[in-house]
């Protein structure tokens, strides 16, 4: 029975896994499970622009259903993940056919008891 109950870092690398794929294959029913409703991303000279752009939840989605974010397969390596009880961060390096991506990610462990993700600060860099 103990070997079914997934611990906390499993847990975190599931999430994190079905963001990023949720990303590459356009899904909107998943990002909508793994993001909380306060969820934000934040970038530095975000595609070109000057200073920090901040995107929530709705736009990201938003971005995502119109194709003018992801639908383009990416290589997911996690760096690390810490976590202290009901917050975590995840550092991933990603790469695409088009863009390398550092990602730095915070979550929490929702009223639901499951992870979501709420931050994502990213620097997104032309191959």
């Amino acid at each position: 029975m103990k070997d079914q109950i997934m611990t906390n870092k499993q847990q975190i690398e599931l999430v994190m896994t079905a963001f990023v794929k949720a990303g590459d294959n356009s899904d909107i029913n998943l990002l909508d499970v793994v993001l909380h409703e306060d969820f934000r991303v934040t970038s530095n000279r975000f595609m070109g622009t000057s200073g920090v752009t901040v995107i929530d939840k709705k736009q990201y989605i938003a971005n995502v259903r119109k194709g003018v974010f992801g639908g383009i397969p990416r290589k997911m390596k996690i760096e690390s993940i810490n976590y202290c009880e009901s917050i975590a961060n995840v550092t991933l390096r990603l790469e695409s056919a088009e863009n390398h991506f550092v990602s730095y990610n915070s979550l929490f462990l929702d009223f639901d008891n499951r992870w979501k993700l709420i931050h994502n600060l990213a620097v997104v860099n032309a191959k």
